[in-house]
């Protein structure tokens, strides 16, 4: 295996319950996982086995309880979990992305300006940050007449092929998917595949989430198998997902 983009040494996450009883639940039970530049690694499991945890916690939406997250860079490795608010948000501009089910978009603004900027904070300029968008949301089939429309008031898959092309465009070191087609009609299913497909052959490091079977059995050169917080089993999608079958 290449050198890892991603390197997670144990990794540990627990919550509070405040609404119920103030119980503590642990979601990641000291996980180590390493993730090698042009791979694909999805996660597989239940709900609540600690995937989606796990993407929050590279991402930094959630901070860990313990463990180190290192992020390989062109200036050399940086641990996430203890670097400043300022430069962790500077590298996911640059050089981290992370598609979730949800677009967040500022308002007032629509997909061409919010893929653009991906592309501004990936180092692009202004005009090849537009050319790049617009070439992501032709991939994607969103129509050329909703490109200046506030992306409020898309509909939830025409939001969700806003966020893969804004995930994608002059695509990050590593990228996060969390359940990204999960809204998307069989034709726009199979445009956003294809073109997270295409990531591996441009050196991206891609650690994804899918309930789906399909995409994964596509899509992973590696699927990991979570339960309780803790890694069960791993290796090819065939071993791993007729294992769980």
């Amino acid at each position: 295996m290449n050198s890892p983009i991603l390197s997670v040494r144990a990794l540990r996450k627990t919550f509070t319950l405040h609404t119920i009883d103030g119980r503590m639940v642990t979601s990641l039970h000291g996980v180590d996982l390493d993730v090698a530049e042009g791979e694909h690694v999805a996660l597989a499991g239940p709900s609540g086995a600690g995937k989606s945890s796990l993407l929050r916690c590279v991402h930094r939406s959630y901070l860990p309880d313990g463990g180190t997250v290192t992020l390989r860079t062109d200036d050399g490795p940086v641990e996430l979990t203890s670097l400043p608010d300022r430069d962790m948000a500077r590298l996911r501009g640059r050089e981290l992305g992370y598609v979730s089910q949800f677009l967040s978009a500022p308002p007032r603004t629509g997909p061409m300006d919010v893929v653009a900027a991906a592309g501004r904070r990936r180092g692009m300029s202004r005009s090849d940050a537009r050319a790049a968008a617009a070439d992501s949301l032709r991939r994607l089939a969103l129509d050329e007449a909703l490109w200046d429309v506030d992306c409020s008031v898309l509909s939830g898959g025409e939001r969700q092929r806003v966020n893969i092309a804004a995930g994608t465009v002059n695509p990050p070191r590593l990228l996060l998917l969390d359940e990204p087609v999960s809204a998307l009609d069989p034709a726009n299913r199979e445009r956003a595949l294809e073109l997270i497909a295409s990531l591996s052959a441009q050196g991206v490091a891609v650690l994804a989430v899918f309930h789906d079977l399909d995409a994964m059995r596509r899509l992973a050169s590696r699927v990991i198998r979570f339960s309780e917080g803790r890694i069960a089993q791993q290796g090819s999608a065939l071993d791993v997902l007729g294992a769980a079958a």
